[in-house]
């Protein structure tokens, strides 16, 4: 009888759990679709403290590329980053994780990104962020049986203008 018990306890403790795996897998996914395509921050910049230290793409930092790290996007994504105090602005690639989520920032940028952005000596400063879409048509492959020859080459259409009108002919 302890045996029938315990078998139904695991089964209802791990039906319970696959539960919970879905419903979480779910509630990911609804929370990943409600992302906005840009952000106003505060940004910081990081450089020589971290220059050949391995980041989360697994390369190693270099501060003289025009790099970012964040939380918001994923890893690979190209940002525009505008610089609302001078209104310069530069493109980035996301190829780290930080800055750290209790000082409220949206990025840390590379030392030459924060170069072009004109604020080096302050360290901070007020930023609009937005992904830049990448579009790449792929067209289509034409399959080889598609390409046959028409049956009879004498079918070709030709378009012969009409004539036009006595009084236009006239004018000329």
């Amino acid at each position: 009888m302890q045996t029938k018990l315990r078998i139904a306890v695991t089964i209802f403790a791990a039906s319970l759990l696959s539960v919970s795996m879905i419903s979480a897998a779910t509630l990911n996914k609804v929370l990943t679709g409600n992302t906005k395509s840009h952000s106003v921050g505060i940004a910081s910049w990081y450089g020589i403290q971290h220059q050949g230290r391995p980041m989360a793409n697994g390369k190693k930092f270099d501060r003289h590329k025009l790099t970012a790290a964040s939380w918001y996007v994923p890893l690979g994504t190209v940002l525009h980053v505008v610089n609302l105090e001078n209104g310069r602005s530069v493109t980035v690639t996301v190829t780290d994780r930080g800055p750290n989520l209790r000082l409220h920032r949206v990025l840390d940028l590379s030392e030459a990104a924060a170069q072009k952005l004109g604020y080096i000596e302050k360290g901070l400063t007020p930023v609009f962020v937005s992904p830049i879409l990448k579009y790449e048509p792929q067209h289509a492959a034409l399959h080889p049986r598609l390409l046959v020859e028409p049956p009879d080459r004498d079918l070709v259409a030709t378009y012969t203008a009409p004539e036009p009108p006595a009084l236009l002919r006239s004018a000329r």
